[in-house]
């Protein structure tokens, strides 16, 4: 409800200032000689009246942005996968989907601070893991275990498609090494 309310506010508040500065563009370039002279006098220096022309326009600018961002829907905003079935509709949230997909990538030996970013997509899910590794374990071989089970148990688990799962080695694990203290 409070995002209907700022976008409304937006709206109003863009339009409102939009007119305001339009009718500066056209009160100081002299467009409307009846008005004008009851806006400017045409007696001050042409700097003047071009300076207001000038920020005027990017008051203009900058509401007819503000309002084009109050009345675009925001796809982005995206928080659940719907799917039908002959029973009713099922939503899974991405949140969702994200814990299954770390839970089936912390399963491969070598994976450690894990995280993953969910995109839906027109093929199915665009996943992405990123991965601190242990450095003992192959890299390719690890991330193509990481990619298939993933695909795997995300399709097992919710049902929708995956169509790519990509992996991303951040770092690997610093192993602390103890100097032996000799007393």
């Amino acid at each position: 409800m409070g995002r209907i309310v700022d976008r409304l506010l937006l709206f109003v508040y863009s339009l409102t200032i939009g007119t305001l500065s339009a009718a500066a563009i056209v009160g100081a370039s002299g467009l409307l000689t009846d008005t004008s002279e009851f806006y400017f006098n045409l007696s001050e220096p042409a700097w003047l009246r071009m300076a207001i022309i000038i920020v005027a326009a990017v008051v203009f600018l900058i509401s007819l942005r503000m309002f084009v961002l109050s009345i675009k829907r925001d796809s982005t905003a995206m928080t659940s996968i719907d799917q039908r079935t002959e029973f009713g509709d099922i939503k899974i949230s991405l949140e969702t989907i994200e814990n299954v997909s770390l839970k089936a990538a912390a399963r491969v030996r070598g994976t450690k601070d894990l995280k993953a970013r969910i995109r839906a997509i027109d093929s199915g899910l665009d996943i992405t893991i990123r991965a601190v590794v242990d450095g003992e374990t192959s890299i390719p071989e690890m991330t193509a275990e990481v990619q298939r089970n993933v695909k795997e148990y995300v399709q097992t688990i919710t049902g929708i498609p995956v169509s790519l799962v990509s992996v991303y080695v951040a770092n690997i694990v610093q192993t602390q090494t103890f100097k032996a203290r000799v007393e």
